[in-house]
């Protein structure tokens, strides 16, 4: 029997958890740090070995080869590999950004259709998820560039497009809006999105008490006045470089690759398919009181859906729609097979069988996808906890 009032045995240091956790994770760390030395000390061995360059000298290294879109000025003659690089990064994010707007807007109206007390619409709208998602996307990109785009007539048979364009299997030329002092246009125009987009999120955080705004007035008064003013300003001018048709081919103009209108259809299309069905899962997870109880308030079905149910919806319907936002992304790397050219078919593709430097080029385009999938995560689920009531 012990004696009162004596002291509770010591635990040894090495046995509290707290210390054992702390010193397995030290160890762990170690490990891989171990790891990862080993693997670039024996990588850079084998390369001194084989004789291969390595670094990221070739950054500056003129390219010598043309590519057929380009959102910013490039040479073969004169720019490099790096420039490059930023070249198929904003045509991936190009068709990435528009991917998902389009894929947003058609996943969420298939997935609304598809509970629609329209025998016909629902039908229709199942047929079309059940089709396009068991289909693989590459077999889908084939078919809208080679079976459908490809099977365009040519140049000399082109569709005469109102407005002064033409529309051919070389694809779309569109007369060129050419701007003076764009530079403050452009910047406004972007003040503007990120207003309207701001306002949005703010009424619909404020529930009945925003609803006060009209939202389609104001948001199309912030995206339309910054321009307007910032042109006004700056003396903007606006003129049109018409496409004109010649013997052999079409100068001038805006030219839209078949490549890019396939790519963005095919990820479009598919990628929406699954979005219906997450929106689709978002809306039936709202109890059905609450469709009893705003049309006993005298709501119509519409104002019900968009006011009461799709905002309840959205909680579910957020998680899974990031997944398919980065799915979108990571698939538009597809482009390859029908020769957009993104990220990976120039940088990994044309710049790689340039340099021969394998290890350099892969790892930066790893990086470059897990930051915008990393982004847009992060964009998600900052949006996905605005929209999230607090719990009382």
């Amino acid at each position: 029997m012990s004696r009162a009032g004596s002291a509770a045995p010591t635990v040894p240091l090495w046995r509290r958890p707290r210390v054992r956790s702390l010193l397995w994770q030290v160890l762990l760390c170690l490990a891989v740090a171990a790891l990862a030395w080993f693997a670039i000390v024996n990588v850079t061995e084998n390369l001194a070995r084989a004789k291969i360059a390595s670094g990221f000298g070739f950054w500056n290294v003129t390219a010598g080869f043309d590519i057929s879109q380009t959102l910013i000025a490039y040479s073969a003659q004169a720019s490099t590999y790096g420039r490059a690089f930023w070249v198929g990064l904003l045509n991936t994010l190009l068709v990435a950004g528009l991917g998902i707007v389009l894929a947003t807007v058609l996943g969420f109206t298939v997935g609304i259709a598809r509970l629609s007390q329209n025998y016909l619409v629902a039908k229709l709208a199942g047929w079309f998820v059940e089709l396009i998602r068991n289909i693989p996307l590459l077999l889908q990109l084939l078919f809208w560039y080679n079976a459908v785009l490809k099977a365009l007539p040519d140049i000399r048979g082109s569709i005469a497009v109102p407005g002064g364009g033409f529309l051919n299997n070389r694809g779309l030329f569109l007369p060129d809006p050419q701007v003076t002092a764009g530079g403050p246009v452009l910047a406004a125009l972007l003040g503007g999105l990120a207003a309207a987009v701001a306002f949005g999120l703010v009424r619909e955080r404020l529930g009945a008490l925003g609803r006060g705004a009209p939202r389609v007035v104001v948001t199309l008064l912030l995206i339309v006045t910054p321009p307007l003013v910032a042109a006004l300003v700056a003396g903007s001018t606006v003129s049109f470089t018409v496409p004109e048709m010649g013997r052999f081919n079409i100068r001038g103009g805006l030219e839209v690759l078949p490549e890019f209108v396939a790519l963005l259809l095919g990820l479009s299309i598919y990628t929406a398919a699954f979005i219906a069905e997450a929106v689709r899962a978002g809306l039936m997870a709202v109890p059905k009181g609450q469709t009893e109880a705003a049309h006993a308030l005298g709501l119509r079905r519409g104002a019900t859906l968009r006011l009461v149910i799709v905002p309840q919806a959205m909680r579910v319907i957020v998680p899974p729609l990031t997944n398919q936002y980065l799915n979108l992304t990571k698939n538009s790397s597809l482009a390859v097979a029908i020769g957009y050219p993104d990220l990976v078919q120039i940088f990994t593709g044309t710049v790689l069988n340039n340099t021969g430097q394998a290890i350099e080029v892969v790892v930066i385009t790893m990086a470059v996808y897990l930051t915008i999938s990393l982004a847009t995560s992060a964009l998600m689920n900052g949006y996905n906890a605005w929209i999230t009531p607090t719990e009382r």
